[in-house]
């Protein structure tokens, strides 16, 4: 595991003190404080860890501009994932200005947070999604499993955005909601520039719930979308509250093994490389 040198494909860094910053709250004790890159490489370097794609955890450009400038100080930070509000009529300037930046790989609407589950049909301005697949720009979808339908309209209606699905879009594994997020995914799966992140899945276990219950979870996703188009995350600091970085990285590693055998070179680094388009 060690030797490969994994790209981690989706981690968080925020400073409780920045305006942006809404979240986390004080409730989830075990994240609220403070997290930068020099906690992230102490958990993630000694696990075989060489690159991250660093993600936006507020809906805020603020947030975009300091992750940018952790990028620019952090080599092994391999790009960004920022936001902006697509929903603006200068929303296409907007992206196109943020994609001069090199380490702007993505933008996250976090549409699981938006009161209409088809935001991104009707209020998302549909010349900046076809000015992000110009400019190369992934598309992370934060969504749930109800987005899906939605998810899938989205990628028939701009087939040349590249699509990836945070975390597995979030099944419900704490209520054994397993078949029918299979098949929603399925059907985004029939989408040639649609991935899944094969991350954020222990933190959907409820309270007390065994990591025994997570396997079908992780097998699904691998089987579904094939190691050509998985690409794994951990995370962090989210992980934190269900579980640490070694045991999530060795049960996935663990699976692929199982399902996708000799291909965690592109699980743990290929995908996210390619379809990020990192320099590593």
């Amino acid at each position: 595991m060690t030797g490969l040198g994994i790209i981690d494909a989706h981690q968080h860094c925020w400073q409780l003190a920045r305006p942006e910053c809404a979240w986390p709250t004080p409730e989830l004790r075990a994240i609220y404080r403070d997290f930068g890159p020099e906690d992230f490489w102490r958990e993630a370097s000694p696990r075989g860890v060489v690159g991250s794609v660093l993600v936006q955890s507020q809906p805020n450009e603020a947030d975009t501009r300091y992750l940018l400038t952790l990028a620019e100080r952090w080599p092994s930070i391999l790009g960004v994932v920022g936001w902006t509000d697509l929903a603006r009529a200068t929303a296409p300037g907007a992206v196109r200005a943020l994609a001069q930046t090199p380490w702007l790989k993505g933008l996250r609407p976090m549409l699981q947070a938006l009161p209409a589950d088809d935001w991104i049909l009707h209020q998302a301005n549909p010349d900046a999604l076809s000015t992000m697949a110009e400019q190369g720009l992934v598309f992370d979808a934060l969504v749930c499993p109800r987005h899906l339908p939605v998810l899938l309209a989205l990628a028939h209606r701009h087939p040349d955005l590249t699509i990836v699905i945070d975390h597995g879009a979030k099944p419900d594994i704490a209520g054994g909601g397993l078949k029918g997020w299979q098949q929603a995914l399925k059907a985004l799966a029939a989408c040639p520039r649609v991935y899944c992140k094969l991350s954020g899945l222990a933190t959907e276990l409820a309270e007390g719930q065994s990591w025994e219950d997570l396997p079908p979870y992780i097998d699904s996703v691998l089987e579904i979308f094939g190691p050509g188009r998985v690409l794994w995350g951990s995370d962090w600091p989210v992980l934190n509250l269900a579980g640490d970085y070694t045991r999530w990285l060795a049960l996935a590693w663990h699976r692929v093994n199982a399902c996708a055998p000799r291909q965690e070179a592109a699980i743990f680094r290929d995908n996210a490389r390619r379809i990020y388009r990192l320099a590593l």
